[in-house]
């Protein structure tokens, strides 16, 4: 692995450092304070001019050398309301304010405090080494996790603060191999719709139901049926994920409640795929409120969305080789379509650019050592502790060096660096 900074072993060390201070303060969507003051403070530091408070909590610092191209390197920083079950020594303790005014635990359990870590040390890098001709932007992004942060930013003027990209990189921390890195063109992660469905019924007495509209009833039915849109309604060749996360309803066993929600979301590649099965949703919604005699009609809201994430496969191609020269050829695998989603390609389209977005490998080898190729690590990935969960913890290193690295190496492909 080539570096460009002769003190590379003490900011690594430095890196790891911030790495479990992140961990241990992790910070909801829009709340990101903390660490976006610890990231504008290592910008100055490195000579970036910086801009704060963009859509709410963004930090971007701006590094340019001579006249060339506007390379875009992203990172996102919330965490979520999740109680850490790691076991770690820097485990969270931390709690936020839910959008419910609740009071909850807050973990980085989808491993953004790996993505803040190494743009920091990506940053570092590249204004260590100046041979490279353009500009850097290295962004700092609030609240991907509620799919908001990426719009707030663009909405607040970005690209009127800062240099408009020719390119936007970034990367994901994933449950697959430490030292391993996952890049795939065109569609690469999924688009993402959550809704709140209220469905309206008629409460009274749980002895009798006869006079009442059971929303209970009428959610169930609404749960079974929007199963049918996957198995019944999109093609065995296309993809769609529908999932119920949440049913609310009801406050005492003998009260048939007067209304029920139910949080849905949806994911999908294909735009066609993606506006038959929300209008599929909308359709079964009405008509099982409909079937039931609800005399109000249901609502739907759409609460989050994000685009599907689509690499340019013309700089897919022209990054992989920089992503190859810090982990091996071997090492840069087609992970096929991710069903998770993102936000970074909202940054992208507003700017008119190219996306590369590749899975940056978090666990720990030694699990995949009978893995012999993709099938074999995802047969692995099943049984180990992924994104969202209590108990996720990428593994510091070689995590943490790889990711810088992969980040500097991308970079100076766009700005005239071999």
């Amino acid at each position: 692995m080539v570096t460009t900074d002769a003190s590379l072993p003490q900011l690594l060390a430095r890196l790891e450092r911030v790495y479990t201070d992140l961990h241990a303060h992790p910070e909801l969507s829009f709340a990101e304070r903390r660490t976006a003051g610890i990231a504008a403070a290592w910008l100055r530091e490195h000579g970036y001019d910086v801009v704060e408070g963009v859509g709410g909590t963004g930090v971007v610092g701006v590094l340019r050398t001579a006249p060339g191209p506007v390379v875009l390197l992203r990172a996102d920083m919330d965490g979520l309301p999740v109680l850490e079950d790691t076991g770690l020594p820097y485990a969270s303790q931390a709690r936020g304010t839910g959008p419910d005014g609740r009071d909850v635990p807050v973990m980085h359990a989808c491993g953004h405090d790996v993505h803040v870590t190494c743009l920091l040390g990506a940053a570092a890098l590249l204004a260590a080494d100046r041979s490279w001709q353009g500009t850097v932007v290295t962004l700092f992004q609030p609240a991907e996790e509620v799919a908001q942060g990426a719009e707030a930013m663009v909405t607040d003027g970005l690209y009127h603060r800062v240099p408009r990209p020719d390119v936007v990189l970034g990367q994901h921390v994933a449950p697959i191999p430490a030292g391993m890195i996952g890049l795939r063109t065109g569609p690469a992660f999924a688009a993402s719709d959550s809704l709140r469905v209220t469905l309206y019924g008629s409460g009274g007495h749980g002895s009798r139901p006869e006079a009442t509209v059971d929303p209970v009833v009428m959610a169930a039915a609404t749960v079974l049926r929007l199963q049918t849109l996957v198995s019944r309604e999109v093609a065995g060749t296309d993809t769609a994920v529908v999932t119920v996360g949440a049913v609310n309803a009801g406050t005492k066993a003998n009260i048939i409640p007067d209304r029920a929600e139910l949080l849905v979301n949806v994911r999908t590649y294909d735009p066609g795929v993606r506006e038959r099965v929300l209008a599929g949703i909308r359709r079964i919604v009405a008509a099982e409120a409909q079937a039931s005699g609800a005399e109000r009609p249901p609502e739907v809201e759409s609460i989050e969305t994000a685009p599907a994430v689509v690499n340019d496969e013309a700089a897919a191609d022209r990054t992989r080789p920089a992503l190859e020269s810090v982990v091996g050829a071997g090492a840069v695998v087609d992970p096929g379509q991710v069903t998770g989603s993102e936000d970074v390609g909202v940054l992208a389209t507003a700017a008119d650019a190219p996306c590369v977005f590749w899975l940056l490998g978090g666990a720990d080898p030694a699990a995949f050592a009978a893995a012999r190729d993709i099938d074999g690590i995802r047969a692995v990935m099943a049984s180990v502790p992924s994104n969202h969960s209590p108990a996720y913890a990428p593994v510091v290193q070689p995590t943490l060096t790889v990711g810088v690295h992969a980040l500097v190496a991308a970079a100076r492909v766009w700005l005239n660096q071999e």
